[in-house]
């Protein structure tokens, strides 16, 4: 089986990347089951429901979020209409929506879990104490999951405690692409961060000047997504598992960007 995970869909060009991109990846690829975070998918923040509808259309199975995902009040009616948006499962209870969930992908029960981490990040309950209820009588063949975080060594520390139990660990949150995808010793697929989609010519997405301004001030600054789309930038990790051990085989990064859209959009195999 061929997974597609999806780093952080930023705004209107985050969007643009993927309707862009996505189709000749799956068709390249042979992809069987694509899982994206779409935690900033409008403006930056949180995801309106016609944004959720578009990514849906791409193709999208199921879409993971993190911290910003309540930032816009339409998801606190919509989320539990759909059974395909995620909230990290260790965020307040109180919050609705799930953060698990299991899917049938090819006769395989794959199921994908969202978590966000607690170093520099907004309050949540231990991730550990969480996946441990979400495991505990999980019978799914495959599990995927989505560690939105920003520290590093957090997220390592994590799927090397479950290495062997979760398939594929894929950090989100900070919107760089880590070089670290490997498998672990006992079996799981890994990589640090997956990266976003979004504008190139930003920082993480936002426009450069907002950031700089704040950076050097210290002031407040209202940050906004980067308008020029035409030069643009598709980050994600290719996982494939072995359907008879159910284990990963291979992670790949495929970094899509100005430097490599011409090979990639011709099908050269170089991004």
């Amino acid at each position: 089986m061929n997974i597609l995970i999806i780093g952080d869909i930023y705004a209107q060009a985050g969007r643009t990347a993927v309707k862009k991109y996505l189709p000749q990846l799956i068709k390249k690829y042979n992809i069987n089951l694509i899982i994206a975070n779409g935690e900033n998918t409008t403006h930056g923040k949180s995801i309106a429901k016609h944004h959720y509808n578009e990514l849906k259309e791409a193709g999208i199975n199921i879409i993971t979020s993190g911290n910003h995902i309540f930032r816009n009040p339409e998801v606190l009616k919509y989320i539990e209409e759909v059974n395909d948006l995620l909230k990290p499962a260790n965020m307040n209870s109180f919050t609705p929506g799930q953060g698990t969930v299991v899917i049938n992908v090819n006769n395989k029960k794959v199921r994908i879990t969202n978590l966000m981490g607690r170093s520099f990040m907004d309050p949540v309950d231990n991730p550990y104490t969480i996946f441990e209820e979400i495991i505990a009588n999980d019978d799914s063949d495959y599990h995927f999951v989505d560690f939105h975080a920003e520290a590093s060594a957090e997220k390592l520390a994590f799927a090397w405690n479950y290495d062997g139990i979760i398939t594929g660990f894929f950090g989100t949150h900070t919107h760089v692409q880590t070089a670290d995808n490997r498998i672990l010793p006992k079996g799981t697929g890994y990589i640090t961060d997956v990266g976003m989609c979004g504008s190139y010519d930003s920082i993480i997405g936002a426009n450069p000047d907002e950031i700089i301004i704040k950076e050097k001030t210290g002031l407040p600054v209202r940050f906004e997504p980067a308008t020029e789309n035409d030069r643009l930038i598709f980050s994600a990790a290719l996982l494939q598992v072995d359907d008879k051990t159910n284990k990963a085989i291979k992670i790949d990064r495929i970094l899509i960007r100005p430097e490599n859209e011409t090979n990639f959009l011709h099908n050269k195999g170089e991004y």
